[in-house]
């Protein structure tokens, strides 16, 4: 045992050293695969734009009332594939693409979709040798199916929408045995099915097949000193789609680059696998902690998304350029068109079109497959302070006690890995932690909470119960042999449970049961961290992709696995309460439908004016594709920002949806209140902004939850036929009417803010200044001021009394902030319920009303009569921006009785604040200004 022992030392020193030199250096790239040094991506990017070497086989054309169904041929090989057809609710149209007659299943991703798509009839319009017409619904929605070549075009009247396969990228690596294979019965048996079609098509053809050539790394790959053994052989898919009329397409998450696409003609695709990437470098296609394979197309005429339903290794290319309207390029009636091509290890080719037009409808539309965001915790909504790690018991109150020294609000601390056993999820270490309850109690007292990290790597050791029933259950993660696959994280040998076995994760959630996580109370909630899954010792920082989950191997669902860790988390924290509380949980790693089970951030950022920068595009990119959740480390997780990038970095993040300051273990202590008097001031006004605004942000939330909207939004969002938004990712919309733009260059003494809306007017939220829409505004900047404005004609609820955290402030008063838009008009909402529990779904608990002034007239209306739930908060305060001066108030509440209302005007800014209507938040009411 002695070597082994210093073999474990020796691995350990290793990681640590190569974690502290990340503090100085840059990722490695060399540790991640370009697409070069992928087989698959490499094989099937040889293959070069031209006639598609498939057509469609038209007699074997079925039409059902939910699916149309249809053969394809590849002429080279003579291997048939089945194309189905649906025409689904909502304007989305899909389109499935596998082999007909496979030697093995193929994996078809599961748990993603909320729901069996409905279908919608579809109908022939007509038919001959060339192809098929296919009604989409409407008078002039049609689907075009080209025989041969086979191309699908989706049309609007004579307006080409989207076309597929126009660029002859189909191709599918068909499941087939190795030729020099010993495995016996189950290659027999296979081969004989195999044969047997390939007589079959040769008959039914007249052609002889073309033997298949085998090329490197279709039947074992080697990256560094790793070994994939691909059991399976080949198995890529690809697929391209043009977009006619689109120079602007955006989406894909998770990378580090601007919000809108970028050519990748001459570089490297962007890549969809979920990686462990510490300090990873800006501006770069490299994949990173999650995947979501959604992009979105957008011009001033439409917008429309591609939803490609694949969780296995993904890489996306795009080319955008001019091109005739007949396919020519000679410069004779050019329009711009993107083509965008996926390439998948794995699985089959699954593909929903939302159609939009609108971006509030492709916004719906992908809503309508995989669910919304998760309404959260009011108080997860709040100010979060972590660190890698706050020491002990004592640490934890002697940090909890500055924030109340310095009146800095906050809600939630945070405990890294180093606050269990050894790394033992679950558990606690009894020396620093030895009363983890009374550290609990402690903020529940003032209605505080705590987030621990929960990894999903399993210290191997007999004594350790989570281990032991993992492995007594046959829950872990199998190797190619069948064994317990087994990796290095830190706990250092690790086991990885399968979550996508169901078994695994009704287990999982039943460990967050307060008698089974010893310590835990209804404060305590969850952070996955290092689910992509992590693995020091493996390829690119991750599982080996001949690993099984079931049937299955690690290749077709790694994408899935952070999603899994995460949907069975949150369970677990729903199931503790006995289905009442919502869960709050962070996820580091994601995929489509992570939205419905807690929150995401950027991971591993840097402290540099860089990462503050692109934290802004990440996170609107998050937003496009449903996952309304997300932030960045506040200050930057690796290296020391200075005080100025701090201050800014608590400015913006004050204005994302996630804000939670947070640092790596080796770098100085960053509490708010470390960097001098003047700093704290500023970061406890930055604070202090984010809780006033709650209510409005747990209102974008609640509409998120409700419609599938982002939160933070990008302007072309809401200014869709405005050409200047559609680059801009520097600004950003919360909801509809906050427009903020943070400062992210060192020294700024300055910054230029775009203002969208031709014929509408903006107000700075700190001057009450109005500002003209649809032009640049160059605004001033000092360290205290970030440049925010609320839109005229909205109406927006604050709460400006702000207490030690969320909690403390339930039934303070609201101020109502009225900007009138040019008409003299502006409309608003409030939402109002417990703040934590599903009572407002089971027990329709909440109050939903609407905001209206009209005619020198603020009104309150109830917008769900048949919802109800007791509010102590009242309406203190009105202010009216871009007012006139009235000779008098009036209030008019249900509860009977008019009374007058004191007000002042101030003519230089055309502020009106009417002081004391003390009307209750949750009655209908009336202001009428004389």
């Amino acid at each position: 045992d002695i070597i082994p022992f210093f073999h474990r030392m020796y691995l350990q020193l290793t990681l640590v050293l190569s974690i502290s030199l990340g503090i100085i250096q840059a990722v490695d790239r060399s540790n991640f695969k370009t697409c070069e040094q992928s087989a698959f991506c490499s094989r099937q990017r040889a293959l070069r734009p031209g006639q598609s070497s498939y057509r469609a086989l038209l007699d074997t054309l079925e039409l059902s009332d939910s699916r149309l169904t249809l053969q394809l041929l590849n002429n080279n090989n003579k291997v048939r594939l089945l194309l189905e057809l649906y025409r689904l609710q909502g304007n989305i149209t899909r389109v499935k693409i596998n082999e007909l007659k496979p030697i093995k299943p193929r994996y078809e991703v599961p748990d993603v979709l909320i729901t069996d798509p409905p279908t919608e009839p579809m109908s022939v319009v007509a038919q001959d040798e060339r192809g098929v017409v296919l009604s989409l619904g409407g008078v002039d929605r049609r689907l075009y199916v080209n025989a041969q070549p086979f191309r699908l075009d989706i049309m609007e009247g004579p307006k080409l929408v989207l076309s597929i396969n126009s660029r002859g990228l189909l191709a599918f690596e068909q499941l087939r045995m190795r030729k020099d294979t010993n495995d016996q019965k189950d290659t027999e048996e296979a081969g004989k099915k195999e044969d047997t079609e390939k007589i079959e098509d040769k008959a039914s053809e007249g052609e002889e097949q073309e033997m298949e050539v085998d090329q490197p790394g279709m039947w074992e790959e080697t990256f560094k000193s790793h070994v994939d053994s691909k059991p399976n052989g080949p198995s890529s898919i690809s697929l391209d789609f043009s977009l006619p009329g689109v120079e602007h397409v955006y989406g894909i998450p998770e990378h580090a680059d601007s919000l809108r696409l970028k050519n990748t003609d001459g570089g490297d695709p962007y890549r969809l696998y979920n990686l462990d990437v510490f300090q990873y470098e800006l501006f770069n296609p490299m994949a990173l902690y999650g995947a979501v394979p959604v992009l979105l197309s957008h011009n001033t005429h439409r917008t429309t998304g591609l939803f490609w339903l694949n969780a296995a290794e993904t890489w996306v290319d795009i080319s955008s350029g001019q091109v005739g309207l007949c396919g020519r390029t000679d410069g004779s009636g050019e329009v711009p068109q993107t083509d965008v091509r996926w390439i998948s290890e794995s699985g089959i080719i699954d593909v929903f079109i939302m159609l939009g037009p609108r971006p509030a409808d492709v916004f719906s539309q992908y809503a309508s497959l995989t669910g919304t965001q998760a309404f959260p915790p009011l108080s997860s909504l709040a100010y979060h302070q972590s660190r890698w790690n706050y020491n002990d018991q004592e640490d934890v109150a002697a940090v909890d006690r500055g924030f109340d020294e310095h009146d800095i609000p906050y809600d939630f601390i945070w405990l890294d890995i180093e606050h269990t056993d050894g790394k033992r999820y679950f558990t606690w270490d009894k020396n620093n932690f030895p009363q983890p309850k009374d550290m609990l109690q402690g903020l529940m007292d003032k209605r505080r909470k705590m987030v621990t990290i929960v990894d999903p790597h399993i210290k191997v050791d007999s004594s350790y119960k989570i281990h032991s029933e993992i492995r007594s259950r046959g829950y872990y993660v199998k190797n190619k042999d069948g064994g317990d696959y087994e990796g290095w994280c830190w706990p250092g040998n690790a086991g990885y449970p399968d979550f996508t076995n169901p078994e695994m994760r009704t287990w999982w959630a039943s460990m967050f049961a307060y008698d089974q996580y010893e310590g835990s109370m209804e404060n305590l909630y969850t952070w996955n961290d290092m689910n992509e899954p992590s693995v020091f010792n493996g390829p690119e920082v991750t599982m080996l992709k001949d690993a099984l989950h079931g049937p299955w191997e690690h290749r077709d669902v790694h994408n899935l696995y952070g999603l899994y860790v995460q949907m069975a988390t949150a369970e677990g924290q729903i199931r503790r309460s006995g289905g009442l509380e919502r869960p709050f949980v962070l996820s580091r790693s994601f995929f489509a439908g992570s939205q419905r089970y807690g929150a995401v951030w950027t991971g591993d950022n840097s402290a540099e004016w860089g990462h503050l920068k692109m934290s802004i595009p990440m996170c609107l990119s998050l937003g496009l594709v449903g996952i309304s959740f997300c932030g960045a480390d506040v200050g930057g997780f690796f290296k020391t920002p200075g005080t100025e990038l701090l201050v800014r970095w608590y400015q913006a993040g004050a204005y994302q949806p996630f804000f939670r300051a947070h640092a790596h273990l080796d770098t100085p202590r960053r509490e708010p209140w470390l960097f001098g008097p003047d700093n704290t001031a500023l970061i406890r006004e930055a604070v202090r902004q984010r809780y006033a605004l709650l209510p409005y942000w747990y209102l974008q939330f609640y509409q998120a939850h409700r419609t599938g909207q982002p939160v933070m939004r990008p302007l072309w969002v809401e200014y869709p036929e405005d050409v200047t938004t559609f680059t801009i990712d520097d600004g950003y919309l919360i909801g509809r009417d906050l427009l903020v733009h943070p400062v992210t260059d060192e020294g700024s003494r300055g910054v230029t803010v775009y203002l969208p809306g031709n014929g509408e007017v903006w107000y700075d939220v700190h001057t009450f200044q109005r500002h003209d829409g649809a032009l640049h505004l160059h605004i001033p900047v000092t360290m205290s001021t970030i440049p925010v404005f609320q839109r005229g004609g909205s109406i927006i609820c604050r709460k400006n009394r702000i207490r030690r955290s969320s909690s403390c402030m339930e039934n303070d008063p609201f101020t109502l902030y009225v900007a009138l838009d040019p008409q003299g008009n502006a409309e608003g909402e409030l939402y109002v319920d417990d703040g934590h529990t599903f009572k407002h779904e089971t027990d329709r608990q909440f109050i939903h009303r609407r905001l209206r002034f009209t005619s020198n007239t603020l009104s309150s209306s109830d917008l769900s009569p048949d919802s109800q739930f007791p509010t102590a908060s009242w309406v203190e305060k009105v202010v009216i921006l871009g007012a006139q001066e009235p000779k008098a108030v009036t209030l008019t509440s249900s509860g009977g009785g008019e009374s007058s209302v004191e007000f002042e005007f101030d003519p230089v800014t055309l502020v009106l604040t009417l002081r004391k209507p003390d009307v209750n938040a949750g009655v209908d009411w009336t202001l009428q200004l004389q």
